[in-house]
């Protein structure tokens, strides 16, 4: 399926919406977007990896990501699903201080019976907008989006994480707090207890890459986020994130995102000094 609202903000928008349906959409890896995400399902249910934390949301619960958090999500085979993607950059929220740390700290929410519907027929209002903008557009979205965004904070309920005993689950979360370090198919087979190839081979139908490869783009991933949040050196980036050498963290940095790191580094200071609105995201692989 593809974001066509994520490629919209891509190029500048500060508000975009998409309402799409599907049936064994999934993700292959985690990834994340430099402005906020309003993930609400209309039908159906979905889980979402959220860092290495897996929820399960059923119609009427929504997700809101804060920028920069890695998050994917799958659904059972042959459940269809509705949803409605709303994004939206940071200067769009109204400067209210209990707003500003709702945003930053909530994921997965619910709301009433009542706040649900009005939480709904908000989120459609907007997307029609988007689709058919009317007079005075961009102040009626910046408007509804932040009425919004209050009623939801007014009237929340977070959802509980899922419980995850399955050897995969672990393996990703184990992957996930330990991807600094220099990590082998031989030492997960043999602390999960499992045979290389048996281990390989479930991990791949699980996930749609090989470990070698989700270990990467979840060291790249990090990656980035240190090279915009850090003033570290591409040799101190290498090392944190697990790569024997920095000729090695450069080939893989490339393969991953299509760029090099200086090339990444300088888009990013490009986009931060106003210049340009295109972030760099990894390529789907």
């Amino acid at each position: 399926m593809i974001d066509h609202a994520s490629i919209i903000m891509s190029h500048g928008a500060s508000i975009a919406s998409e309402r799409a349906e599907g049936v064994n959409d999934n993700m292959s890896h985690s990834h994340y977007h430099d402005f906020f995400e309003l993930y609400y399902l209309e039908s159906g249910e979905r889980y979402h990896r959220i860092r290495d934390e897996l929820y399960l949301i059923t119609a009427g619960n929504f997700i809101v990501f804060p920028p920069r958090v890695m998050h994917h999500s799958y659904g059972a085979k042959n459940v269809p699903f509705q949803r409605i993607l709303i994004y939206f950059r940071p200067e769009e929220v109204a400067s209210v201080q209990m707003l500003d740390y709702f945003l930053q700290n909530a994921l997965v929410c619910s709301t009433s019976d009542s706040g649900r519907y009005s939480v709904h027929h908000m989120i459609k209002m907007i997307d029609a907008e988007y689709r058919e903008p009317g007079y005075c557009s961009q102040e009626y979205l910046h408007t509804s989006l932040n009425l919004l965004l209050l009623t939801i904070m007014r009237d929340v309920t977070n959802i509980e994480k899922t419980a995850e005993t399955n050897v995969m689950s672990q393996l990703l979360q184990y992957l996930y707090e330990h991807y600094q370090e220099d990590i082998t198919i031989e030492h997960l087979s043999q602390r999960f207890f499992l045979s290389p190839y048996y281990l390989c081979r479930k991990f791949k139908q699980a996930t749609g890459n090989t470990i070698i490869q989700y270990l990467n783009i979840t060291r790249i991933l990090n990656a980035q986020r240190m090279m915009l949040e850090t003033g570290k050196n591409f040799t101190e980036i290498s090392r944190d994130t697990g790569f024997s050498n920095l000729t090695h963290f450069n080939r893989v940095f490339k393969s991953v995102t299509g760029m090099s790191p200086s090339e990444n580094r300088r888009k990013n200071r490009e986009r931060l000094d106003g210049r340009i609105s295109t972030p760099v995201s990894p390529r789907k692989q």
